[in-house]
């Protein structure tokens, strides 16, 4: 539209991004990658879950991800009650000088019987009920399993309460696999499974805003350019 003689014509600039007001702008972090499952060396565990370390491999990832967001405006750094997300999220928490808090519903998914080396064995080999699982794209196929169901909502409870404590701020979320699958999955509300391989020590972009959520970013891993063997393991 032309405006009046003399005056410079009205423009309309393309939209960009700002956070809602009230919203919370949630980095979701992978946990980086963890030590191999062995059946003669079993990892500890924490109520029930699989607890393994980082493997060196994933404590460099930590160290990369660390000089990532050194500079980024974080508010609070979150991680489970397991050591890989803690150990991931060492490095952050002494550049930025916090102190990380944990959640314990952001854990990740109960795997039953298949809790611990079992998993990653019987996935490797292609077992029936490794199949099933992504074939249905539900966990409780696994003997003793946690449901999608259960999972998707302690998830959303823990998500919420960490939104809730931080609005109008960035926060980052150090988590797991499937707990990062099952967010993205309702933000969009997508298939189970649509979002299950972000990569370790990868940055998820997660905006929620009361019950509005919106991904701005999935599996971003440019700060893991920089490694000389990378994995998606």
């Amino acid at each position: 539209m032309t405006s009046d003689a003399g005056e410079e014509p009205t423009e309309y600039r393309q939209y960009r991004f700002a956070l809602p007001e009230g919203a919370t702008d949630i980095l979701l972090v992978r946990h980086g990658e963890s030590a191999p499952a062995r059946e003669d060396a079993p990892a500890p565990t924490v109520d029930g879950h699989s607890d393994p370390a980082l493997d060196p491999v994933g404590e460099e990832q930590a160290q990369l991800l660390a000089e990532r967001l050194a500079d980024d405006d974080v508010s609070a750094i979150y991680v489970t009650p397991l050591r890989r997300t803690q150990q991931t999220a060492g490095p952050l928490a002494e550049k930025l000088g916090l102190t990380p808090i944990v959640v314990r519903d952001l854990r990740e998914v109960y795997l039953g019987e298949w809790e611990g080396y079992t998993f990653r064995k019987n996935v490797a080999e292609q077992n029936e009920i490794a199949i099933q699982i992504f074939t249905e794209q539900r966990w409780d196929v696994i003997p003793g399993a946690e449901s999608t169901e259960q999972l998707a909502e302690r998830v959303t409870r823990g998500i919420k309460e960490i939104a809730a404590a931080h609005p109008n701020q960035r926060v980052v979320v150090v988590a797991h696999g499937g707990v990062i699958g099952t967010l993205l999955s309702i933000a969009t509300s997508s298939r189970p499974f649509a979002f299950i391989g972000a990569d370790n020590a990868s940055i998820s972009q997660l905006i929620v805003s009361g019950d509005n959520w919106a991904i701005r970013r999935y599996n971003d891993v440019g700060h893991l350019e920089a490694m000389q063997h990378p994995t998606d393991a």
